[in-house]
């Protein structure tokens, strides 16, 4: 016989899925049970000490687990408190506590979150450079031509240079591509009106070189200043810069794919949208080697070695050490490094012009 009112809830089997629609009731003063509301069976029976009660949150259905495994649930916290309030929270709840912890649920996450760290940090590094070596030259030229067209319909605009001031440049900096190893052939140099993103230049994977009006205007009288800026971006395409940070951010939006699902075309996307390409900065380490490269090959070419420097510190003249867009972006004007080029540049001049490095 009920000491107390039953509660109304559901009733589910130890390992099934079935619902039954049943009452929790107290037997006597140590025993409770659960009975199905429609014939009256008995489902499930324990000590009200044995049965493991989870706590209230708000209006989240209560689970009273019974020896058996079976579970009953309920919608009426208020009624499962009253009929279990010495129950709740004393001998069951360390109970409760190991049914709320998923410790399955929590090892499976960490070794998710391990797995993608240790794929970004090694498994795309690897497939970046494995890709880099097995690029056929057309993949870099379609690349190439795909993100200079972003750019020409979205950000730029015809060089309004004279076409005077324009042949100067060019004729200077296929001189300059001369001492690089793969000689004046391997590059291009475009003229653009760089529109919004102002003072900037930057190599194409497949050498293409592209340098605004804006940064021409910029330097002025100073033309060892911008072939210093050209041999810097010829760095970048000397050492796979630009084409290893576009196969970097797509081995990461396909990682993303793999973790968070399809991503659309993303990554055909980040291999030729302009904005993507901009977007990309390199890495200290690949921006201290076209310093250091622009060092070299304009010592070589027996222009001014710490024409660079000069660069950033006109930069940081004008903008700053930091900016949003423009050069400032992927060439940061740092002092640091303004003081490192010039240390290059000095002992490029003290122990002769060096072989721009593969």
């Amino acid at each position: 016989m009920a000491f107390e009112p039953a509660v109304t809830g559901t009733w589910h089997a130890a390992r099934s899925g079935r619902d039954i629609a049943a009452e929790l009731f107290l037997i006597d003063e140590d025993d409770a049970a659960v009975r199905d509301t429609q014939t009256g069976a008995i489902l499930a029976r324990g000590t009200r000490s044995s049965l493991v009660v989870s706590r209230r949150v708000g209006s989240v259905p209560r689970r009273i687990g019974f020896p058996d495994d079976s579970v009953f649930v309920s919608r009426d916290n208020d009624g499962v408190d009253r009929l279990l309030a010495d129950t709740i929270g004393h001998g069951s709840r360390w109970l409760v506590e190991i049914e709320r912890f998923r410790p399955r649920l929590i090892v499976l996450v960490a070794a998710v979150a391990l797995l993608a760290v240790g794929v970004y940090r090694f498994a795309v590094p690897l497939l970046v450079e494995a890709a880099v070596l097995a690029t056929p030259e057309i993949v870099p030229e379609l690349m190439s031509k795909g993100v200079l067209a972003s750019l020409d319909e979205t950000v730029f605009s015809q060089s309004t240079l004279s076409e005077q001031r324009r042949a100067g440049i060019a004729t200077g900096f296929l001189e300059l591509a001369a001492f690089a190893p793969r000689g004046a052939a391997r590059f291009k140099l475009q003229f653009r009106d760089g529109g919004s993103i102002g003072p900037n230049a930057f190599a194409l994977p497949d050498g293409t070189l592209v340098i605004t009006d804006e940064l021409i205007e910029l330097a002025g009288s100073d033309d060892d200043l911008i072939f210093g800026v050209l041999g810097h971006e010829i760095g970048h395409v000397e050492h796979d810069h630009s084409l290893r940070q576009l196969y970097h951010a797509a081995g990461v939006v396909g990682l993303i794919m793999v973790i968070g699902g399809d991503v659309g075309s993303g990554v055909q996307d980040l291999l030729v949208q302009g904005t993507a390409l901009l977007a990309l900065s390199y890495s200290r380490h690949q921006e201290r080697d076209a310093d250091r490269y622009s060092v070299e090959i304009m010592a070589r070419a027996g222009r001014d070695p710490a024409a660079i420097a000069r660069f950033f510190e006109l930069m940081r003249a004008r903008f700053g050490d930091v900016g949003d867009g423009a050069i400032l972006t992927t060439h940061p004007a740092t002092g640091e490094r303004i003081e490192e080029t010039r240390r290059y540049a000095a002992e490029i001049a003290q122990n002769g012009a060096a072989a721009p490095s593969d």
